[in-house]
């Protein structure tokens, strides 16, 4: 019975510190544009299967070269699937199950996943949200867009993108006259921190009075 105790009293602080870290150490995604930065927080808890899809067309190199080929001001900004002179760029991953039920919502500066009208279609594709947008939000019996991050700096390059002229080119709406190109995405590596050195415990030496 002892023995049980000691080991839960070890699991118990374990545990507590196990997701302490796992909340500090959101995996975090520099989108570096031509306008500039864009600093993306992931979130692997709640949205698990968007948030590894995106990392792995990060970590390919995938978005490097690619453009915010729509762009709707007070809507939102979307980016992951087109080249500069708007061909499409191919997925190179099959298509992931939607996430919208994760309780996660599209509010402003949220990213989710973009898809077409069948729920299980997101690839390499995503947008980041300029306005609250509560429509997109999964409903009972109806999918919506699966929200799986949120822009933690650079909030003034999204304000920058959504206020770009646009135009209808061809078959396609809403695109940027000038060029809005993602010229690098990478992972960002954050240095562990160091923990706080211990302080004494000792009490300070008093000084004796002269005599």
């Amino acid at each position: 019975m002892c023995k049980f105790i000691q080991t839960m009293a070890f699991l118990v602080p374990l545990t507590i510190t196990s997701l302490c870290f796992s909340q500090t150490t959101a995996p975090k995604v520099s989108l570096q544009t031509n306008v500039g930065e864009i600093i993306i927080e992931l979130n692997p808890e709640a949205a698990p299967i968007s948030t590894e899809n995106f990392l792995s067309y990060v970590n390919e190199r995938f978005y490097d070269g690619v453009i915010f080929h729509r762009v709707i001001k007070d809507f939102m900004i979307q980016a992951g699937g087109h080249r500069f002179d708007m061909t499409p760029k191919t997925p190179s991953k099959p298509p992931i199950v939607n996430e919208s039920n994760n309780g996660l919502k599209n509010l402003k500066y949220t990213v989710a996943m973009a898809r077409t009208r069948v729920p299980d279609s997101a690839t390499s594709q995503f947008f980041i949200n300029h306005k609250d947008n509560a429509f997109l939000d999964g409903q009972k019996g109806r999918p919506g867009y699966a929200v799986f991050g949120k822009v933690v700096k650079g909030m003034d390059t999204v304000e920058k993108i959504a206020s770009t002229q646009t135009k209808n080119l061809e078959r396609y709406g809403n695109v940027p006259v000038k060029t809005i190109s993602i010229i690098k995405a990478v992972v960002i590596k954050e240095a562990p921190v160091k923990p706080a050195a211990k302080q004494s415990t000792q009490p300070a030496p008093v000084a004796k009075p002269k005599t």
